[in-house]
């Protein structure tokens, strides 16, 4: 059970010698460093042009920092082992001083944006996202640079269920094959029996019924184990404690509903209106996490949440006061990581070798032995 519990939170994999053998031993990249640039801003561009189309969202700015009393910074976990980088802006010889957090990721932000763009039901944005988390340990796909597709919609009351995210995945889903199918017919190369492309469907499975399957795993090998199964799916309700008293993984309270009573499709109560898309990743053979979304809280469940939780300070926050009052839309919203899709589509070995960002010397030199070429 220990094993557990050090699995719900804080990414990556933890040790640099266990890296060493998980990372390809006869790598040799599709695209040259050339190709890779022209074929991330292809993809890059087809995403946010056909993520908008699809979910009837805009472009918009978003920013890279927060004032810190805003509360509307991601703390991205409920245990506080991943906390934002702060800093002090002294302003006016420290008359008029901001504290300002660099931002973990927009959740939030974006939810208090879409009240500031005057965005009606059925209308969202999309955001070019950039953020720092220092408290990744750096491997293969986890980096402290993040960059984002995030994205928020306006919904109704009606639509907090299950059928209507699952409908919105589906319709994400169809934008990322089609990026797939894009960068193939501008690089042939891509498209090979070494490394298959992604299933047409995704598989949408419950949390729990993982559990379920594998009682005795921990959460990444649970997670491992199914995509072998099914090497394209969607796990719903994420963050509510299982039957074993864990979470799948942790998840902050006052962003997704993870707490909303569900019943599944053989009757059974389950609980969470959220969810992450993961893929097997022919190329690492390791699992891939792509997004992370999910139907945002309410005024109920955010106070149920933080309850939960030991948060109820929270509440004191302009964000929190927001939902409380139902000052703030109602939404469903996500965020795609866009190095983790390049990643993927280019098969690639390594986050660095389509984004430029810091890595240790111990890292970088395993990489070079193994002809992976990280940019700097």
């Amino acid at each position: 059970m220990a094993d557990k519990k050090a699995d719900l939170a804080g990414p990556g994999i933890g040790d640099y010698d266990e890296l060493e053998k998980i990372l390809p031993q006869d790598y040799s990249s599709l695209l040259t460093p050339k190709e890779t640039q022209k074929a991330i801003f292809s993809v890059k561009n087809y995403i946010e042009e056909n993520l908008c189309k699809q979910l009837n969202l805009m472009m918009v700015q978003v920013p890279l920092i927060v004032d810190v009393e805003s509360g509307v910074n991601d703390y991205l976990d409920r245990d506080g082992s991943r906390a934002p980088i702060q800093f002090h802006i002294s302003n006016d010889y420290d008359k008029h001083p901001i504290d300002a957090q660099v931002v973990q990721a927009a959740t939030k932000w974006k939810r208090v944006a879409l009240k500031q763009f005057g965005m009606k039901v059925g209308e969202g944005l999309c955001t070019d996202m950039k953020a720092v988390r220092k408290d990744y340990f750096l491997d293969h796909d986890h980096s402290c640079y993040v960059d984002q597709w995030d994205w928020e919609l306006v919904i109704t009351e009606e639509q907090r269920n299950l059928d209507f995210l699952t409908e919105v995945v589906k319709r994400i889903w169809k934008v990322l094959k089609g990026a797939e199918a894009h960068v193939q017919k501008l690089f042939p190369q891509l498209k090979t029996d070494k490394y298959p492309s992604l299933p047409e469907e995704l598989t949408f499975i419950h949390a729990e019924d993982i559990l379920e399957k594998y009682p005795d795993l921990p959460r990444k090998q649970r997670e491992t184990t199914i995509l072998q199964e099914y090497p394209a799916i969607f796990i719903i309700g994420i963050g509510w404690t299982l039957k074993d008293g864990y979470p799948h993984e942790m998840r902050a309270a006052d962003y997704d509903d993870w707490v909303t009573e569900t019943t599944s499709e053989d009757g059974r109560l389950m609980h969470g209106l959220n969810g992450d898309i993961l893929v097997w990743n022919p190329v690492t053979k390791r699992r891939h996490e792509l997004t992370s979304m999910g139907i945002r809280v309410n005024a109920d469940t955010l106070k149920k949440q933080l309850e939960i939780t030991g948060q109820l300070d929270f509440l004191k926050l302009p964000y929190h006061q927001g939902i409380i009052n139902n000052e703030l839309p109602l939404c469903i919203g996500g965020g795609i990581g866009q190095s983790r899709t390049y990643m993927l589509l280019l098969k690639k070995a390594h986050l660095g070798e389509v984004s430029v960002t810091v890595w240790p010397k111990i890292l970088k030199d395993m990489c070079k032995k193994k002809n992976i070429f990280v940019l700097e």
